[in-house]
């Protein structure tokens, strides 16, 4: 049943909106890198859009034009599937241990203009298929064990700029023209550069002579260095201290231009610089990792103040309009002010950067006490799921009633609920998505979000409202009542519905309440349970027109509304069922063998 439903869901949604070639060309990548459970975590074969995933970066028009992997210690090699990101202009690849041969298929990716492949494991030949590529700018392939030459087809590429092969292992004779570029660097490779340019292939390993010159040169320099340093250290000392004493306020972070660290006009939010967040996340160092998902990596920071906060690191922000685009939809998320909705702290750009900063929360997302926990963890109580979801009801509900333009946050689920320290929920991620004004339009048209918690409506067409919000706010509540994801393949060892609300609705028909209860909850009351089961299911109607809205979902949590509801939608439910019953006996008896004899005999010859 489960696989006959998914094979359905391809057949049914168009193929704009499933996975495409370059999602396929991306999962395929990851596990050629043999990406390890925590590396390109959200790379999911059965997400709509590779848009939506880390590293990535599409243009307007959902293709893929960039993909940035450095430093993650991969242990496998490149696919040949690669060929298939038609629309690629940047692959960046620097010092994550990558092995094996730079596929010939490369040269099929006619819009590339940047390739770095510096400091990995790669080896054999350059292919001579890059000499294919007429918009390739910067060729980077410095530190890795390649061999043989430097093919005579790089000499055509017209708008090349930057090659880099040092050290390597490449042998034979550098052509002459690839002398003319720009920037270039054969050295540490066994090449011949002809009597010209003889010391652009020279390598220390190579000249002894040289080589002690270097050396000399470098002790010289570190010396000179510490002095210099030391020098100047003193000067800066010497400033400061008259600085304090004449009663100058204390600077302790320095930005490029314009990167102040100041009040702006909408309120308290805070202007935050680069480096001063650099400090709080150590880096942004992989261990201070939060949590990773289609806007990019969170990590938990701590401020000079002490405070902790978490730093959302944007990775596919591009919009039209730039620094000042940025700043107004961030003042327009600010606005946004309840509590239940995650409080904007601050904010930070520079030329290449986007972030955001928040509180810190303390007991993290919902999806994670419900699936991520250990053993001796406290269980989220059944009462705690009953103030989440009520508290998430009314989250949304200001977001669609009481937001001017209103906000349509079109992926809600789980694990973008929070829980402040007292297990309250808190909504994230909100306002990330386009913003919509009524006064315009009442839908989007570029689809977000995870397989599962997506209504039909916004796969099949592409257009998200209020409604595709209640529908993935129904499926949250099944994940808080079961513990389990809204889609899971796992599910069909037992012969069951892979999507979690097939599975539900399902067991609820058969009244076995019990059996859809998450296994870890002990006490609960299955009153309760079955009446929030009901208003998920209310929630997740085909038609978004039948779905409330959550001001109609907050009432019927609070007991206003829901016996009422519930028994109209029943109503309609046992006609379709029957409706369907009745053509699937006629289907099965063959009673419509008669009509087709019939129109065969009537289009026939007379």
């Amino acid at each position: 049943m489960g696989l006959t439903l998914v094979l359905f869901l391809v057949a049914l949604f168009p193929t704009s909106v499933l996975p495409d070639a370059e999602g396929d060309a991306l999962v395929a990548l990851k596990v050629s890198l043999k990406a390890s459970e925590t590396q390109l975590a959200d790379w999911l074969s059965y997400q709509v859009s590779p848009c939506t995933w880390s590293s990535v970066t599409c243009d307007v028009n959902e293709h893929v034009i960039s993909v940035s992997l450095t430093s993650m210690n991969f242990t496998g090699s490149l696919t040949p599937k690669i060929a298939l990101l038609k629309s690629l202009t940047t692959f960046t690849l620097q010092g994550s241990y990558v092995s094996g041969a730079i596929p010939k298929e490369f040269g099929n990716l006619l819009s590339l203009t940047n390739l770095n492949l510096e400091n990995n494991r790669l080896s054999g030949e350059i292919p001579s298929t890059l000499g294919n590529l007429p918009k390739l700018q910067f060729l980077i392939l410095s530190q890795n064990n390649l061999t043989g030459g430097i093919p005579e087809s790089l000499s055509n590429l017209p708008n090349l700029i930057n090659l880099r092969v040092d050290s390597n292992n490449l042998n034979g004779r550098v052509p002459e023209h690839l002398f003319q570029l720009t920037q270039y660097n054969y050295s540490g490779n066994h090449l011949n550069c002809g009597v010209n340019y003889i010391q652009q292939c020279e390598s220390r390993d190579e000249n002894p002579g040289t080589s002690q010159k270097s050396k000399i040169g470098l002790i010289l320099g570190v010396v000179g260095g510490i002095v210099t340093f030391f020098t100047i250290g003193g000067c800066v000392m010497v400033w400061l201290i008259k600085r304090k004493h004449l009663g100058y306020k204390r600077d302790i972070f320095v930005d490029v231009a314009g990167e102040v660290d100041r009040r702006i006009s909408f309120g308290q939010l805070r202007r935050f610089s680069w480096r001063e967040l650099q400090l709080a996340t150590d880096s942004f160092s992989e261990k201070n990792v939060l949590g990773q998902g289609g806007f990019g990596k969170v990590y938990k920071g701590i401020l000079a103040d002490n405070t902790k906060v978490a730093v959302k690191r944007l990775t596919d922000y591009e919009r039209p309009g730039g620094d000042t685009a940025f700043q107004r939809e961030v003042e327009l998320i600010s606005v946004a002010v309840h509590k239940n909705l995650l409080r904007l702290i601050g904010f930070c750009t520079t030329p290449t950067e986007r972030l955001l900063v928040y509180p810190f929360m303390p007991n993290l997302s919902v999806a994670h006490c419900l699936r991520e926990i250990k053993p001796g963890d406290k269980i989220l109580a059944w009462a705690t799921r009953k103030r989440v979801a009520l508290g998430t009801a009314r989250g949304l509900e200001y977001l669609h009633e009481h937001c001017n333009p209103k906000i349509i946050h079109r992926d809600v689920k789980a694990a973008n609920v929070l829980l402040d320290k007292d297990f309250e929920a808190v909504v994230g991620d909100f306002g990330l998505a386009k913003l919509v004004d009524v006064r315009k339009t009442n839908v989007t048209t570029k689809v977000r979000g995870t397989m599962g918690h997506i209504a039909p409506e916004y796969l099949s067409t592409g257009k998200s409202s209020e409604r595709t919000d209640v529908f993935g706010y129904g499926i949250m509540l099944l994940e808080l009542v079961t513990g389990q994801r809204a889609i899971d393949f796992s599910r069909l060892e037992d012969e069951d519905d892979v999507l979690l609300l097939d599975h539900v609705k399902k067991l609820e028909r058969e009244k076995r309440l019990a059996d859809i209860v998450d296994s870890n909850l002990q006490n609960y009351n299955i009153e309760e349970v079955e009446m929030m089961i009901q208003v998920a299911l209310l929630c997740t109607q085909a038609s978004p027109e039948e779905r409330p809205v959550m001001s109609e979902v907050v009432r019927m949590l609070e007991g206003e509304g829901l016996a009422q509801r519930w028994e109209e939608w029943q109503n309609i439910e046992v006609n379709r069922r029957q409706e369907h019953e009745r053509l699937q006996r006629r289907f099965d008896w063959g009673e419509d063998s008669v009509y087709n004899q019939e129109a065969i005999e009537l289009s026939g010859g007379r």
